[in-house]
């Protein structure tokens, strides 16, 4: 037991020392450096994952971990600035084929499995750890809000984590009766044997323009990375998400405490621009949010924030400032301070 537990921490130490330097400037004059992690091949040949860091505030943490939704990446850089102001170290990861971790002729946001996605996560967590951050929260939006209660899941008693906290996680379609009960369910049986059948065009764009500074919205990001007109969706991925939804939806015994957000009201997306898109969810039923999220585990809070977007933390300010003070406020009952 004592080799194991010494050959574990040479690991994370020569993890940690192979990690100093490498680290490249996001932006000339902000905090932010990243570093890409090299991954072992898969099926469709090389893959790598990003780590993102913010200057750190301390040289123990605690530190935060953040993974974004689907068609997504971070650049939310005022969460990690807010992270900062309440003492935690941040960081985010672009997970394989997301963001930064898009290599050329690359099959953007494509899996299989979602357990495709736990090395990225294993080695993130790794190295936040050996960069000497005694404790980890691990934060997550939308499709990344369906991978890592499923990554803390296959954990068993051992969570790498102390707390989850989920922004609009996606825990179930947002569609009909039948094309949930019955249309999923077929794709998803034929996405096993063909994953890379196309079942899905890009859709419409409504939400990306309630974002979009250009367009309706406040924001600025990499369209490349962040499609305005969302992305061809395969039938191995709606297998994939589809046996995802089907896990959780039987109920999770995760043990660590868990926050899960919420706007307070969805509305269906349109072809036509709708004023309530900048306070209404257009993109999940937040009734399917809360519903599920309840059956993650046994220390769940469940909260829902007035006019929030999909993406609370992408919200009009009101609802920003409101999503933000309940993290923190939530973090600081868990740590007891």
């Amino acid at each position: 037991m004592m080799i194991k537990k010494f050959l574990f921490a040479f690991i994370l130490i020569s993890i940690g020392f192979s990690a100093q330097g490498q680290y490249i400037t996001e932006l000339p004059g902000t905090d932010y450096k990243y570093r890409t992690l090299h991954m072992a091949d898969d099926y469709a040949g090389k893959v790598v994952c990003t780590l993102v860091k913010r200057k750190p505030v301390s040289k123990d943490g605690p530190a935060i971990l953040y993974v974004h939704g689907y068609n997504d990446y971070f650049f939310q850089r005022a969460l990690g600035d807010s992270a900062a102001t309440h003492g935690y170290n941040f960081y985010a990861l672009d997970l394989r084929k997301y963001g930064r971790s898009i290599l050329p002729d690359q099959d953007a946001f494509f899996a299989k499995n979602l357990s495709e996605y736990f090395a990225d996560l294993d080695t993130a967590i790794a190295i936040i750890k050996a960069e000497g951050n005694r404790d980890i929260v691990l934060m997550a939006h939308s499709t990344g809000g369906l991978i890592t209660p499923l990554y803390l899941q296959s954990k068993g008693n051992k969570l790498p984590v102390s707390a989850l906290i989920l922004n609009s996680p996606f825990l179930d379609m947002n569609m009909s009766w039948f094309m949930e009960e019955v249309v999923i369910p077929v794709i998803s049986f034929i996405g096993n044997y063909f994953p890379n059948l196309e079942v899905e065009g890009k859709g419409i764009s409504q939400y990306a323009h309630s974002l979009l500074k250009r367009i309706h919205g406040e924001w600025e990001y990499n369209e490349n990375w962040k499609k305005t007109t969302g992305h061809p969706k395969k039938a191995g991925w709606i297998h994939a998400i589809h046996k995802g939804h089907q896990t959780i939806q039987k109920g999770l015994n995760l043990t660590c405490p868990i926050l899960v957000m919420s706007s307070d009201k969805s509305i269906p997306e349109t072809k036509i621009w709708n004023e309530l898109y900048h306070t209404s969810d257009i993109v999940l039923d937040v009734k399917d949010i809360q519903k599920y999220g309840k059956m993650l585990g046994s220390r769940v809070t469940c909260k829902q924030i007035h006019n929030g977007k999909h993406d609370l933390i992408l919200s009009n300010e009101p609802a920003r400032k409101e999503t933000y003070q309940v993290i923190f406020s939530w973090l600081k009952q868990q740590s007891g301070k």
